[in-house]
């Protein structure tokens, strides 16, 4: 009787660095995630989070180090790979509409610089009706508020029809409801087999969002199931010692409240 192949892990990183004027950003990160679901990648400020996206993109060059996706070097599965940036990194001034950012999700199915079908632009609208966004088609993404706006390049993202979604700061400057709407669409993706990998800041909702976790400051401190993974220990090691306030934010977090003080 043949035997079924193991499943391929979404993203593996092996002996990954990348460092900015001669200073590490990642040293040495070595991390496998699962096949599928959500994954959340948590750390202080400065310890690379934002840049180890970017180098499994292919973004910033790396000093050492391989990435796989689906088994396969980046190149050959970059039709796979979805990518929403952190809103600060967009021009918001851009000439375009909603549904015309929507829409650039679609090209690298139909090739740039071909006129998109009508097909694919019905598309690109249902991307928008997912998001909530449906009625703001036709509005220039600067004259939306910055939840809008998060949810126009969540769509976009959802237009690829991609396998592995990476998320930079995907909740960051977001009302409450939007909120709720990008934890609902990623839940669906996780549901359809899909691999959700995001970088997170609060501490207290890490535990309802994902199903596993990377703790990264420079290096890869701990990785794997929430529930085994994202504990006071390893939390205290990746934030370096301060114990009192994550202990705080963990117990918040398991009673499904949010701490009473900010969490860095």
């Amino acid at each position: 009787m043949p035997v079924a192949p193991l499943p391929v892990p979404a993203l593996t990183v092996q002996h990954l660095s990348v460092a900015y004027d001669k200073a590490p950003v990642l040293w040495d990160v070595s991390w496998t995630t699962p096949q599928a679901g959500l994954v959340a990648i948590v750390g202080p400020n400065g310890a690379g989070k934002s840049t180890l996206l970017k180098a499994v993109l292919g973004l910033v060059p790396r000093l050492s180090g391989e990435v796989r996706v689906f088994g396969l070097p980046f190149a050959e599965a970059r039709a796979r790979v979805g990518y929403l940036p952190q809103r600060a990194s967009v021009d918001w001034d851009f000439p375009a509409t909603a549904l015309q950012v929507v829409a650039q999700g679609r090209y690298p199915r139909v090739g740039w610089f071909r006129p998109l079908p009508r097909a694919e632009r019905e598309r690109a609208r249902a991307a928008l009706a997912e998001v909530g966004m449906a009625e703001f088609a036709g509005r220039q993404i600067g004259q939306l508020s910055g939840g809008q706006q998060q949810r126009v390049f969540l769509a976009r993202a959802l237009a690829l029809e991609a396998d592995l979604y990476l998320m930079d700061e995907p909740f960051a400057g977001v009302d409450a409801a939007t909120e709720r709407a990008i934890v609902g669409v990623l839940q669906r993706l996780a549901g359809e087999g899909r691999t959700v990998i995001a970088v997170h800041h609060d501490l207290a909702t890490a535990p309802q969002y994902f199903d596993h976790v990377l703790l990264l400051n420079v290096r890869a401190i701990a990785a794997g199931p929430m529930a085994t993974t994202f504990t006071p220990e390893n939390l205290a090691r990746t934030y370096g010692g301060r114990l009192s306030l994550l202990e705080r934010a963990v117990a918040a977090a398991q009673a499904g409240k949010r701490p009473a003080a900010p969490v860095p």
